[in-house]
């Protein structure tokens, strides 16, 4: 399995541009995917500078509703003329930072035909699952960090049920995409208990301080390896590194084979 990063918020070459945002390219045995187009059209500028053919992607998956992860998709429609894109029933709700900053998709794309839109579990093909885990128990919960969506015309704190997980079976591995984990990422280790967790925590609005530290201790004693980046924040990464030896930042350009 290859994965390459295609947009982040941090770049390893000068020649590579960066984003608030993530893109990801995913390369197992029978398929070639894509997970999630950050925030513009960046994500498929350093795919062609990094020899990725978005062309010949035949699966594409949306983590979630908004801007820094889906705002690539009508760039990838247009490049792509045959890959279908899973994303949630939910994920075109509106969603903000706040009650004044838009962060959901171009509405304008909703009736794409190409759409495929995803309940709590969703088979793709052998190997390949997306998870909402919408009706899991979360036993840690960290809040809505002022994200909201918009429904009736009132504001609500999001429960991120527009969210889903893609987990990849895959010659005795069990390789674990999230987006930005909003649902809380010692939630999701706990739910997917996977060998590989490649995605961001949302962590970098978390004071460096004793709690931060003890989730780190927490992911530690998981046993899983992390590769992180986007909405963990350099710093807290910097910061839960001490704590934990299976913990790895993945900036754009790079490329793990696991």
């Amino acid at each position: 399995m290859r994965i390459i990063s295609l947009a982040e918020n941090t770049s390893c070459r000068k020649d590579l541009g960066a984003e608030h945002g993530l893109s990801l390219y995913i390369e197992t045995l029978n398929h070639k995917l894509l997970f999630d187009m950050g925030q513009t059209g960046l994500f498929a500028e350093n795919a062609r500078k990094l020899d990725v053919d978005l062309a010949a992607v035949n699966i594409a998956i949306l983590s979630h509703g908004h801007y820094d992860h889906g705002g690539g998709l009508e760039t990838f429609l247009k490049i792509n003329k045959k890959a279908p894109v899973y994303l949630s029933r939910h994920a075109f709700e509106a969603h903000y930072n706040g009650t004044e900053k838009y962060i959901g998709l171009d509405v304008k794309l909703q009736a794409h035909p190409r759409l495929i839109f995803t309940e709590d579990v969703t088979p793709i093909c052998k190997g390949l699952t997306l998870y909402s885990c919408n009706e899991k128990n979360r036993n840690y919960d960290l809040g809505s960090f002022g994200l909201n969506r918009k429904e009736d015309g009132q504001f609500l704190p999001d429960d991120f049920r527009h969210e889903q997980y893609l987990l990849i079976e895959e010659e005795g591995k069990r390789v674990l995409i999230s987006g930005c984990s909003h649902k809380g990422i010692l939630n999701i280790v706990q739910w997917f208990q996977p060998q590989v967790l490649v995605g961001g925590f949302h962590f970098s609005k978390l004071p460096l301080d004793d709690t931060l530290k003890t989730y780190a201790q927490y992911l530690e004693e998981s046993g899983t390896v992390f590769y992180t980046c986007h909405c963990t924040g350099t710093r807290q990464f910097d910061f839960m590194k001490q704590s934990m030896s299976r913990l790895s930042y993945f900036s754009c350009g790079e490329t793990l084979i696991l």
